[in-house]
């Protein structure tokens, strides 16, 4: 275990919940909670992954290896479309978080777990995150952000530990790839997806591909748009994303930044 006195503050505040669930998807903060909490509680942490038709299948699959690697035992649970998120409103990210962290609550209720954690970070609050409402209302902890952890923390954590997770671009559930107040269809998830691992299997591991209904619009790193500007290389993405079942490709100029479809609430 490192000595570093973030981490061992983050140890201390986990040793005091005693035995915890974990919800994990395996990205960068999930992960580095988990190796975390096994640190502090030992054989007293679970991990639990939701799999549901949002969410990304080599995300999932990625999910259950490390937590393989961390020798934590991993529930899965099946989560389906909720009825009041079909039309992926505003506040999807509370109504989604409200529905599976009250399953895991059941779980770790009938399991004998003390607390629920997450992966919620210092930085979580810059962007509009409804979903940390669900989060206080269950009484859900959230190690990370009450110890001041930010995102470059973390990553700096999780290589000094030796997590491979360390630079491993941000991830999020595929609804964030949709435009508010449109309903949505398992198709729309299945071709984002596929696109997706596309682009990150050509080169371009910081990727989204926002879908509006036919057209896909692609964000890869700012310093990645050059890497397009290539006809060859834009003729053949053009044809693989139509083979998924879009008709029109375009490039979104501004790149990737986190959460572009808020940009739209914050400025009304």
């Amino acid at each position: 275990m490192i000595s570093d006195e973030k981490y061992l503050k983050l140890i201390n505040y986990l040793k005091d919940l005693k035995k915890v669930l974990v919800a994990f998807s395996g990205g960068v903060d999930s992960t580095f909670l988990l190796k975390a909490a096994k640190d502090a509680l030992k054989d007293k942490v679970k991990a639990v992954t939701i799999v549901s038709p949002y969410m990304a299948k080599w995300e999932i699959k990625e999910a259950r290896e490390l937590a393989d690697e961390l020798n934590v035992d991993c529930e899965i649970i099946r989560i389906p479309i909720i009825d009041t998120i079909k039309r992926n409103p505003k506040n999807r990210c509370y109504l989604c978080k409200k529905f599976i962290f009250s399953k895991i609550r059941e779980i770790a209720k009938n399991q004998g777990y003390d607390y629920i954690v997450d992966g919620t970070n210092f930085d979580d609050t810059n962007d509009y995150r409804p979903g940390i409402k669900a989060l206080k209302e269950l009484n859900i902890k959230s190690p990370l952000f009450e110890v001041n952890l930010t995102k470059e923390d973390i990553r700096i954590l999780s290589k000094k530990l030796g997590l491979k997770t360390w630079n491993k671009p941000s991830y999020a559930c595929l609804l964030t790839r949709l435009p508010y107040g449109e309903e949505f269809k398992i198709e729309d998830f299945e071709k984002i997806e596929k696109a997706e691992q596309y682009m990150m299997d050509i080169g371009f591991k910081a990727v989204r591909v926002r879908c509006h209904k036919n057209l896909a619009r692609i964000e890869v790193n700012r310093e990645d748009r050059k890497k397009l500007f290539d006809e060859k290389l834009l003729d053949k993405i053009a044809k693989e994303f139509k083979k998924y079942g879009f008709k029109y490709i375009t490039l979104d100029m501004e790149g990737y930044r986190v959460g572009s479809f808020n940009q739209m609430i914050s400025s009304e």
